[in-house]
């Protein structure tokens, strides 16, 4: 896909995104557009940074850190945000600690310790989203809505982490199912969310601010729910070109 078509595709979305804000009577500063430019090459995430993108989310440990190097070469005045969303391994948390200025996908204190010891001192504070299976699937990471409440608790007490909110990732929405039923595991994690918000000790609920929830297929339902963050991919970038 050429560049100027990415572009484009990325202020469509950007409109798409403000319009549901809209339809629920939300403002659009209110909810963050994070392009996930997982498998697309930095060509293709440097024309969405010209079109005014500022977060990417990247999956893949090396494949992000790589991007974030090209940028860091081409732009030099670099204002790119970088989250890692996808699983983390113990063995891959230095490369994201090191490189990445979010993790979304915390779902075990072992990982947050390591991201935590391997933070570099002279970076601000790693900000960490809890990534909850909100809804059992048995193919999806995360941890339970009861163990995210003693997660939560356990990370605001590590010193290079800053807890900023939950992440999940829903099975995929029925159509034609009625919104209620569709929007049900977002209200899930977000009542959660305002739990443990109330959990939380005073200085670490004022940070605690993020519902990273939403994707191509479903944001509009997520942001009528309480997202606060959507990840979105196959919209702006088109389909994924994953190695055979």
């Amino acid at each position: 896909m050429l560049a100027k078509d990415i572009a484009q595709r990325y202020r469509q979305i950007t409109q798409s995104v403000a319009h549901a804000c809209a339809q629920v009577q939300r403002s659009p500063d209110d909810v963050l557009l994070l392009a996930v430019s997982k498998t697309h090459p930095a060509d293709n995430v440097l024309a969405t940074y010209t079109a005014g993108a500022r977060d990417f989310g990247e999956n893949y440990v090396q494949e992000g850190v790589e991007k974030i190097e090209v940028f860091d070469e081409l732009q030099p005045d670099n204002q790119a945000v970088w989250h890692f969303i996808g699983p983390l391994q113990s063995n891959k948390t230095r490369p994201v600690a090191e490189y990445f200025d979010w993790v979304h996908a915390v779902d075990r204190l072992k990982i947050a310790q390591r991201l935590s010891e391997q933070r570099p001192a002279s970076r601000t504070p790693l900000n960490v989203c809890i990534q909850v299976n909100i809804d059992d699937q048995a193919s999806k990471s995360g941890c339970t809505p009861v163990d995210a409440v003693e997660l939560a608790l356990q990370i605001v007490a590590l010193p290079n982490l800053n807890l900023r909110g939950l992440m999940a990732i829903p099975a995929p929405i029925d159509a034609q199912a009625d919104e209620t039923v569709q929007r049900a595991p977002f209200i899930a994690l977000r009542t959660l969310f305002e739990r443990i918000k109330q959990q939380l000790p005073a200085e670490h609920a004022a940070r605690f601010d993020t519902l990273s929830m939403g994707m191509s297929d479903d944001y509009a339902q997520a942001i009528a729910a309480g997202s606060t963050m959507v990840r979105i991919g196959t919209a702006i970038f088109g389909a994924r070109q994953y190695p055979q």
